[in-house]
């Protein structure tokens, strides 16, 4: 009899479980806006922080097993427009770019997307997050669910910075 229970519970537990939904080029491929960014080392998405990033644009190829990614980066004040093409496996995408960096990208709505990644310099490796969006706007549900993802993955909810504040570069 606890053996019938047990496969049961299990059962119910294994159907409860959902699977990641998997996002369509479509949903990816596009002109982006970096709109929020946190970090568990606040100073590598600070203002001059290597992890500071722009984003701009997603291509994805073959089925978004490629995806190349168009960002701008400050260096000395200057915005400097990086295009680097990271490789799918499974559900992660890999990088090179300050280290080794694996994120994946997470639907919040039609118009936000959210990714998040780590990236391993050789000494630390840093949690990071970003809010990115089809359009400048995004709503307050938006952020709701970008600061949730942020307090599951142990990054706390002050270390969010509002990238819209400083994002000078080029459409």
């Amino acid at each position: 009899m606890k053996t019938v229970l047990l496969t049961l519970l299990l059962g119910l537990v294994c159907a409860a479980q959902e699977a990641p939904a998997e996002l369509e080029p479509s949903q990816i491929t596009g002109d982006w806006r970096s709109i929020l960014t946190a970090a568990d080392n606040k100073e590598k998405i600070e203002e001059g922080g290597l992890l500071r990033a722009y984003v701009r644009q997603f291509e994805c190829s073959d089925r978004c097993s490629s995806l190349s990614i168009k960002f701008y980066v400050k260096i000395q004040g200057e915005c400097t427009l990086v295009n680097i093409v990271a490789q799918r496996k499974g559900d992660v995408y890999h990088v090179g770019y300050m280290g080794a960096n694996f994120f994946e990208m997470l639907p919040i709505s039609d118009s936000t997307l959210a990714i998040y990644g780590e990236n391993s310099d050789g000494v630390k490796t840093t949690k990071v997050t970003q809010l990115l969006a089809k359009e400048d706007g995004v709503t307050q549900e938006d952020i709701q669910q970008y600061e949730e993802l942020n307090k599951e993955r142990g990054i706390p909810t002050e270390n969010i910075e509002d990238l819209t504040e400083t994002d000078d570069c080029p459409p």
